[in-house]
C-alpha cells in the first residue's frame, strides 16, 4: 500500500499552533498530550486515508474531503493521488461552517 505524503493547509496550521499554544497557558501536560494523540491520528491518515466518513461541512464533496474529532478539535482534510492536505481545524465549539 502507498503511503501518501501530509502536507497542512497553511491556516489549519496556524490555528492548530495556536490552540496548542493556547491549551499550554493552563496545562502544558495538556498541551503536549492533545498535540501528540492530533499528530499521530493525523499520520495514520498517509496509509488510510478513508478511515473516516466524508466532511458533511464541505459543499459540494465528492468524498475527497473528509473529517474527524478528536479532544474536541474537528480536522478535515482532502485526500489526493499523492497526498493529504490538512484543510481546516477547528474547535468543536465553534459553529460549523461550510466550505
Amino acid at each position: 500500500m502507498k503511503k501518501r505524503k501530509i502536507r497542512w493547509d497553511k491556516p489549519a496550521l496556524i490555528y492548530f499552533s495556536e490552540a496548542i499554544r493556547y491549551i499550554r497557558k493552563d496545562s502544558i501536560q495538556n498541551a503536549d498530550k492533545v498535540k501528540k494523540e492530533i499528530l499521530v491520528k493525523i499520520s495514520e491518515l498517509s496509509a488510510h486515508p478513508e478511515l473516516h466518513a466524508p466532511d458533511k461541512y464541505k459543499q459540494n464533496n465528492t468524498g475527497n474531503y473528509r473529517a474527524f474529532e478528536l479532544h474536541r478539535y474537528r480536522i478535515a482534510y482532502l485526500v489526493k493521488e499523492e497526498e493529504i492536505i490538512i484543510a481546516r481545524v477547528m474547535h468543536t465549539s465553534q459553529e460549523p461552517q461550510s466550505y
